[in-house]
Parts: C-alpha cells; sequence; structure tokens
C-alpha cells in the first residue's frame, strides 16, 4: 500500500506554469508506476503522464511539449512541471502509483489500473 499526497495546484493566468508534486509514503515507491490524471466536472478522469518505474514516460497529446514528469525515488516524489498552461488544463489533478509490472506503457495510461490515489490538487487556468 502507497499512500500519496498532491500539492502545487492553484489559479494560474493562461501561459503561466505551475509544479505539481506527488509525495509518497512507503518503501517500494521506487518500483511503481506514478501516473498523473486529470478530472473536470462532469468528466471522466482523463490521462495525463505516467513515468515508469525505471523512468520512462508517456504523454498524453495534449500535454506533450508542455508538461514534463520527473521523479526523485531518494525523496519519494514524483513532480509534473506545467508550463503554457490553457483554460482547458483546468481539473483536478490527481496522482496515481501502481506496482509496475513491466506491462505495456499504455496498460499504467488507463486510470481504472491504479490501485493507490491521491486526494487530488485543483489547477485553475483563468483566460
Amino acid at each position: 500500500q502507497v499512500q500519496l499526497l498532491e500539492s502545487g495546484g492553484g489559479l494560474v493566468q493562461a501561459g503561466g506554469s505551475l509544479r505539481l508534486s506527488c509525495a509518497a509514503s512507503g518503501r517500494t515507491f521506487s518500483s511503481h508506476a506514478v501516473g498523473w490524471f486529470r478530472q473536470a466536472p462532469g468528466m471522466e478522469r482523463e490521462f495525463v503522464v505516467v513515468i515508469r518505474s525505471g523512468g520512462a514516460t508517456y504523454y498524453a497529446d495534449s500535454v506533450k511539449g508542455r508538461f514534463t514528469i520527473s521523479r526523485d525515488n531518494a525523496k519519494n516524489t514524483v513532480y509534473l512541471q506545467m508550463n503554457s498552461l490553457k483554460p482547458e488544463d483546468t481539473a483536478v489533478y490527481y496522482c496515481g502509483a501502481e506496482a509496475d509490472y513491466l506491462w505495456g506503457t499504455a496498460y499504467y495510461a488507463n486510470w481504472k489500473r491504479y490501485s493507490n490515489w491521491g486526494q487530488g490538487t485543483q489547477v485553475t487556468v483563468s483566460s
């Protein structure tokens, strides 16, 4: 079991930047894939990006080139740097962690694969 805590959300103008953090408890965090997902009101949870235990990453097309995920296993933390934010990026952002069993990356782009979630952090981008 991994407990997750997101932070770093807030209100920013279009074109601005935010950095989200996902801090985890648990000694096995380094062997987990960690994904960021977002959910706008009335919408299904949407894949944003995932980072595998070995460091490989996979981004949704909508954020490619604007968002960057990284992980610091010594700090049990995954970061999401979000640049050039757009109003359509407005959502609650969640991080999820799941043991990395070396499935294909697309496996971890599905939020239903994750058994560990944080409480979410609100990101609001004004136009």
